[in-house]
């Protein structure tokens, strides 16, 4: 052997003949079973291909791999495994000079099919298919960095070496899995199929390049589909986590892309495949956030949202081919509903991964497909379109709460745009109750910017705040803009929602937690102050009943404000404030229990039907807070206004019956600024006296004034037609008479000095004055 390498290294343009006649050599021992000389043949190949690396390799590699070949085919396992050891050999051997003429299409085919030997010994079934990994990897590291060879990347290749080393990853023999644990294993267990063919599929992923991921992928797909593997999930989650910490980071976004196209593929699919691609696509997303989710960020979303709406079409139509209304498959609604659970969760999964901005992109664009009853996006009709519409708003506000959930900013300005505050709060006026309740924890948790939610979770009245340990901070610029932009918008439909029948106590509690977070989070002087005259206008909700809500209602209501004031009386460190609380929330104790949260927000409410007949010791009133904060420095004329809703567009176009609501709204607007008020209140003399009999009366003042306005709204309700015709009339006609006047003034100019002048037709014609020397009167100042 020493002479041949000897001879071989100083004549290499020999190398051919001495190839050749082993090769010859070779073949003939194999047909003969002569192994032992087969054996001998082989080793001296090997020998002289790793002493002689000089550019006429070439040639001697062709009689080589023609040798290699031959032990392959042979039916002998050890030959084969003889074969496949001096192929790796060769393999990393590092060439000078590439080679045009070589296929190795031949290898990849062998080798593939040993990774699939079904041979009847355990041990030697296990040799041949390590072998054939091996020799997959072989094949990968001696083609994949030259150009110049068979490309192992074309879809002929990877068809059959993927699926190769899938499938020995998928089957774990039972020897192994008998092992007691890897640092008991011996040497030789420790190596097995499936741990080489995770190496082989790693180093293969590892060198892809960009536009050589979607070939590799693809069988990856295939394989899971033909045998039936995104079911049970387990598999295809191990594989994909493979796939996505093996390929180059910025190239992440090439596999959640093919993912998402396999997923639109399989869209007829039973919904536990379905469902199984989307749990690997949540899983991959989490991994892809080192690299890049990529470009189309919202087309992520908009595939997933597309399969959502699907998903509920199947199970509202049993069917997957909507139009035909025949299948061939039943479809199971707890499938459909898990695999909807499984969109929501990747879609939160997805949108973790992202920055801040992208973030709230993305929560755009998912309300933006909410359908509302608005004009410009049109409800379908009918029993069925009502049904898809509420399963459609359901599904998206609960994958809008997935995204929020994660969501951190702390200027609100930017993370509630005002066009998306308008269509999540327009929702909150809609009659079903599950709707509502997803808004509010919506809102919820973009306003919890500190932790704070947990904390309000239960409504009770402590008697001190300190043991909540809550987490405040001073209220930023950006936070009081906020508020005196959307401010109003916000206590109306906290205002609104209150007077809701079907709320629940999860209701309560969600509208506990949004005012108490809101006086936390937002809160400067002037939002506490409007919260307060909120929270007892929702105590007249429930005092008055114009809404003839349920008992229930009724004493949750009055809980629920007696529960926050008994906080904010606290936040605000006010001891006249918390002194007044305190002394009702004892009255009640005594008189009421039903009317505080531990006797209605439990299991068993216990509540009392005798609600009209309560004394006025036992509620909160608005005089009384109006006098003792504004002794402290708050504004005392606006405390002392009642609230009073805006009514806007939203309310005629939701779904609510509110015409008698608007009537005494604008009764009890009309009645407060009506000009026989005005006259009717003359100016009397101040004393002493006066003003004493002013702070002991004012309870009952207010009583008298309650009852004047429940008259007004009673005679709207109840009275004819023609009675309030002529009524607002007489009301319109004064209005107007006033009108003519000041436009009689206005209109009206100065007289000319020189009269007036005739004009062509003999008509006398006033000056035109200019506007800018004209005299109005204050009235029409601005």
């Amino acid at each position: 052997m020493e002479k041949l390498t000897f001879y071989a290294l100083s004549a290499p343009e020999k190398l051919d003949r001495i190839g050749a006649y082993l090769s010859e050599r070779l073949i003939r021992d194999v047909s003969r079973h002569r192994y032992g000389y087969v054996c001998i043949a082989m080793e001296a190949l090997d020998q002289l291909l790793m002493a002689c690396h000089c550019q006429s390799i070439n040639l001697f590699v062709e009689s080589f791999l023609k040798m290699v070949a031959k032990l392959l085919e042979s039916e002998k396992p050890n030959l084969q495994i003889l074969g496949t050891n001096s192929f790796v050999k060769f393999a990393n051997i590092e060439e000078d000079t590439p080679s045009y003429h070589r296929s190795y299409d031949f290898f990849v085919s062998r080798f593939s099919e040993m990774c699939h030997s079904s041979h009847d010994d355990l041990d030697i079934r296990t040799k041949i298919r390590m072998s054939g990994i091996k020799g997959l990897q072989g094949v990968v590291r001696k083609t994949v960095n030259d150009e110049l060879q068979a490309n192992i990347w074309d879809p002929q290749h990877m068809d059959k070496i993927v699926p190769s080393l899938l499938f020995n990853l998928q089957h774990v023999e039972e020897a192994e899995s008998r092992s007691p644990s890897p640092l008991q294993a011996t040497e030789k267990e420790k190596e097995s199929p499936t741990e080489l063919a995770e190496r082989c599929l790693r180093e293969l992923l590892g060198r892809a390049a960009y536009g050589n991921i979607k070939n590799a992928i693809k069988p990856v797909l295939i394989h899971l589909d033909n045998h039936s593997l995104w079911e049970p999930k387990i598999f295809a989650t191990c594989c994909f986590r493979i796939i996505m910490y093996s390929i180059q980071p910025q190239h992440s976004h090439l596999v959640i892309q093919q993912l998402l196209g396999h997923l639109d593929a399989n869209s007829k699919s039973a919904a536990t495949v379905r469902a199984g691609i989307v749990e690997v696509l949540s899983e991959a997303a989490v991994i892809a956030a080192s690299g890049s989710v990529g470009p189309t960020v919202l087309e992520v979303f908009n595939t997933l949202l597309r399969q959502l709406r699907l998903s509920i079409d199947y199970a509202l139509t049993g069917s997957y081919d909507c139009a035909a209304g025949v299948s061939t498959k039943i479809i199971k609604e707890h499938e459909e509903r898990m695999f909807q659970e499984a969109v929501i969760k990747t879609i939160g999964s997805f949108a973790s991964t992202l920055p801040t901005y992208q973030q709230s992109e993305v929560m755009v664009f998912i309300m933006n497909k909410v359908p509302l009853p608005s004009m410009q996006q049109s409800i379908e009709a009918g029993r069925a379109g009502e049904n898809r519409n509420r399963l459609t708003q359901i599904m998206l506000l609960k994958s809008l709460l997935q995204v929020s959930v994660g969501f951190q900013c702390s200027n609100m300005l930017t993370a509630l745009p005002s066009a998306f505050l308008d269509r999540l709060l327009s929702s909150a006026l809609m009659e079903d109750a599950e709707i509502r309740l997803f808004v509010l924890e919506i809102l919820i948790s973009f306003i919890d910017r500190h932790g704070n939610r947990q904390k309000f979770s239960a409504i009770s009245t402590i008697s001190d705040i300190s043991v909540l340990k809550l987490k405040v901070d001073k209220c930023s610029r950006q936070d009081t803009v906020f508020m005196k932009k959307h401010g109003q918008q916000l206590y109306r439909h906290i205002y609104l929602i209150c007077k809701e029948e079907s709320n629940v106590q999860a209701h309560y509690e969600a509208l506990y937690s949004m005012l108490m977070l809101i006086s936390v989070e937002l809160a400067n002087e002037e939002v506490m102050v409007d919260l307060i005259r909120l929270v007892l206008a929702v105590q007249e909700i429930a005092q008055i009943n114009e809404d003839n809500l349920t008992a229930y209602n009724r004493c949750a209501l009055f809980a629920l404000g007696a529960a926050y004031l008994n906080l904010i009386s606290q936040l605000t460190t006010v001891p006249t404030f918390c002194q007044h609380i305190h002394e009702v929330i004892q009255m009640r104790q005594k008189e009421a229990p039903y009317l505080l949260p531990e006797d209605v927000f439990v299991e068993r409410p216990r509540l009392s039907k005798s609600l009209d007949r309560l004394g006025p010791e036992v509620f909160f009133w608005q005089s009384k807070i109006s006098e003792v904060l504004g002794g402290s420095g708050y504004n005392s004329d606006r405390l002392s206004t009642p609230y009073i809703p805006q009514l806007t567009d939203e309310d005629r176009l939701s779904k609510r019956k509110s015409i008698g609501e608007t009537i005494s709204l604008q009764v009890e607007m009309e009645s407060r600024n009506s000009p026989e008020r005005e006259q009717r209140a003359p100016a009397e003399e101040i004393t002493y006296e006066t003003l004493k009999k002013a702070i002991v009366d004012s309870v009952a003042v207010e009583e008298q004034e309650r009852e004047r306005r429940r008259q007004v709204v009673e005679k709207f309700q109840k009275a004819p037609f023609e009675e309030i015709a002529a009524h607002c009339g007489a009301r319109a006609t004064l209005l107007q008479s006033k009108l003519n006047q000041i436009f009689e003034i206005t209109i009206r100019p100065p007289p000319s000095p020189s009269g007036t002048i005739t004009a062509a037709y003999g008509q006398p014609q006033n000056h035109s004055i200019p506007v800018y020397e004209m005299k109005f009167p204050d009235l029409c100042v601005y």
